[in-house]
């Protein structure tokens, strides 16, 4: 697990830095070339709720699938945007904007949203459970890992 949360600290592009004048921007939110399926979660949580903070975690490792897999993902999305938006109106957001990777290639997405003021008082990522094997009985499961890697 170590590795993966490793993985998540790269620098911040210049273009990130000058197009977004944000104080809260952090380092992991720039797009890793070799992770397609999660580049593309980057980039279009990103686009459409303009996050102050953002967190994308492949936990694919901890599921019943191949190495290497971008299937299983956990999200957290600090933005102004949820200022007076329900819980289930924020998980809504994340879901449109990830509407084609949700169709096809990620199995599963653990959300966790909060305001910036949330994030200010609690800056926590809740863990996630152990596998319980469920991807096994998904059928569709190897077409999406199969899209994924295309």
């Amino acid at each position: 697990m170590l590795p993966s949360v490793l993985h998540c600290a790269r620098p911040v592009s210049t273009a990130l830095v000058l197009t977004r004048p944000l104080a809260h921007f952090k380092p992991h939110m720039d797009p890793d070339p070799s992770r397609p399926v999660e580049r593309a979660i980057r980039t279009k949580l990103t686009s459409a709720l303009e996050p102050e903070y953002l967190e994308v975690h492949n936990e694919s490792h901890m599921h019943a699938v191949p190495p290497g897999s971008e299937s299983h993902f956990r999200v957290l999305v600090v933005s102004p945007r949820f200022e007076g938006v329900s819980l289930i109106q924020r998980h809504r957001m994340v879901n449109d904007a990830l509407r084609e990777e949700l169709s096809s290639r990620v199995h599963a997405l653990a959300i966790q949203v909060k305001t910036p003021q949330q994030w200010g008082s609690n800056p926590t990522l809740a863990k996630s459970p152990p596998c319980m094997g469920g991807s096994r009985g998904d059928h569709t499961m190897e077409e999406k890992l199969k899209a994924g890697r295309e």
